[in-house]
């Protein structure tokens, strides 16, 4: 019965598990009001599930997570080098010259900086980001880039550092103090997600004074 054509289990001549819960559950919620649309558009984000999903719409929530405004408070945050508030920016600016020590950029207080803090795979958008690095680096900006991933998209980010030290610098690491680092003392933040339910560094860096730069989609959007 659970498997017969059409069957909370069948899908496409195989069981499913996640489309019995879709099916059975009394609500579905996922965490941005834009994905909640993308993954009833098609495969690219439904994954096959998207006819089931537009068959529960009335009951489909998309709910905007949130982030840990007490860890992530630059007013208070004891991994930065220096702290500040709205009232004042004077720590961020401290805290973009330390970055920029700390990663071997040369020191400079009106060239924008960029941070990247990801994933160093497609669904993140780094591809892209890499499509438009040589573009990027003619531009008088610094980029700081902190991650790990496929060593398809490691290796050339690599290259364009060791070939751009002025302007790039790549730490292939997971560092919790490095990435405040990179919210406090970057401009700007890059975040070309391919897709991205939620995402959280786009609400660290605006906490922060950093503007995101996004791909606009799910909770980027």
């Amino acid at each position: 019965e659970w498997m017969r054509p059409l069957g909370p289990l069948e899908f496409w001549g195989r069981m499913n598990a996640m489309k019995c819960g879709l099916v059975g559950a009394d609500a579905l919620t996922t965490v941005s009001p834009t994905y909640a649309d993308e993954i009833q558009s098609g495969p690219e984000y439904g994954f096959g599930l998207e006819g089931v999903l537009r068959t529960r719409r009335a009951d489909l929530f998309g709910i905007l997570n949130g982030i840990d405004t007490t860890t992530w408070d630059p007013a208070r945050d004891r991994l930065l080098p220096a702290r500040f508030d709205h009232l004042g920016l004077h720590g961020k600016e401290l805290c973009k010259h330390a970055l920029q020590e700390r990663v071997g950029l040369p020191r400079a207080p009106r060239t924008p900086v960029f941070g990247v803090v990801s994933r160093l795979v497609e669904q993140k958008g780094i591809d892209l980001l890499l499509d438009a690095l040589d573009a990027l680096l003619d531009e008088p900006l610094q980029i700081v880039l902190l991650g790990r991933g496929q060593p398809e998209l490691e290796t050339p980010l690599r290259a364009q550092a060791a070939a751009r030290p002025e302007r790039l610098a790549v730490q292939m690491d997971y560092d919790d103090t490095l990435a405040h680092w990179i919210e406090a003392g970057s401009d700007f933040f890059l975040m070309p997600s391919r897709y991205e339910p939620c995402g959280l560094n786009q609400m660290y860096s605006m906490r922060y004074g950093t503007v995101p730069v996004v791909r606009r989609t799910g909770g980027l959007a």
